[in-house]
């Protein structure tokens, strides 16, 4: 899988959390800037930045934009299964403002539907492969985990290292259209086209907390439920194929009794097994005189 490379000064300017202002509202100037930038669905088709943020017609003057990092990333993976099973359309549609939630990664838009199977994400997804986007809002690029495991994961880290590896040899060529591996995104919330309120990652795992999000979409700070691990899944699937290979197994062995006794060469032996049987008895009774 590629990675961009990036020479040591803006690595060292990039991985010092200090220089990155977390919550700093984008201004006017710089919401004009990314206004007409494209992003593109999974058809490739580009839409200007603009109709993700605006009202739309069905009545949703708010809208929570959430910038990925690659889309081989475990991380932002668990992070929109914990979103998307803490809050839910049907959650979304009882929020007072009316508001819609769109997800942008910065990989080729191809890889669009390979990564709504992983998530199983309800929400549109784009792509920003030119990273125009995340550049003038100030989002920042490191691979720096940080120093503390986030809640929303429900996999340990090997285990979403593991899966992501699985997912770029699946994806053969694929893998190679997944994004820029140092580019880390956020959270902003976009109110009748103004950012009213946004998170910046510092690390490669530091999206915004789920019930943090929450609160900001005016519920309350429930944490997300838990979930079906892929560890667990792993042990079904192993306890179930081990319970199949087990029935096959009493099956087999059912159906060759079944065949020797039919057989004739199968009555024969089972005429000599009884004569054994029978001696065996004989011989126990004259020890026993």
């Amino acid at each position: 899988m590629a990675v961009q490379a990036v020479s040591k000064p803006e690595r060292a300017a990039t991985e010092s959390n200090g220089e990155i202002n977390v919550h700093k509202i984008p201004s006017r100037k710089d919401l004009d800037k990314v206004a007409e930038l494209p992003v593109l669905d999974s058809n490739g088709k580009p839409h200007p930045f603009k109709s993700l943020c605006k009202s739309s017609s069905s009545g949703n003057p708010r809208t929570l934009i959430i910038f990925i990092r690659h889309f081989f990333c475990g991380n932002c993976q668990e992070y929109l299964r914990s979103l998307s099973s803490s809050v839910t359309p049907d959650v979304l549609k009882s929020i007072s403002p009316p508001t819609k939630i769109v997800i942008i990664g910065c990989g080729q838009p191809d890889m669009i539907p390979m990564y709504i199977r992983e998530t199983e994400c309800p929400y549109p997804i784009y792509a920003d492969p030119s990273k125009k986007l995340y550049a003038q809002l100030g989002m920042t690029r490191t691979l720096s985990l940080g120093s503390k495991s986030p809640e929303y994961m429900q996999y340990s880290l090997p285990s979403a290292v593991v899966r992501a590896i699985y997912q770029g040899l699946k994806a053969g060529r694929g893998a190679l259209k997944g994004g820029d591996y140092w580019q880390v995104g956020g959270e902003f919330m976009f109110e009748d086209g103004q950012v009213t309120w946004c998170h910046r990652m510092t690390n490669t795992r530091d999206h915004a907390e789920i019930p943090a999000l929450r609160n900001q979409l005016g519920l309350d700070g429930a944490r997300p439920p838990l979930r079906k691990t892929f560890s667990s899944g792993i042990r079904r699937s192993s306890s179930q194929l081990g319970r199949k290979l087990s029935d096959r197994r009493k099956s087999w062995s059912r159906s060759r009794d079944r065949t020797e006794k039919s057989s004739p060469e199968g009555s024969m032996m089972q005429e000599v097994k009884e004569d054994e049987r029978e001696g065996d008895a004989d011989n126990k009774q004259e020890t026993s005189k």
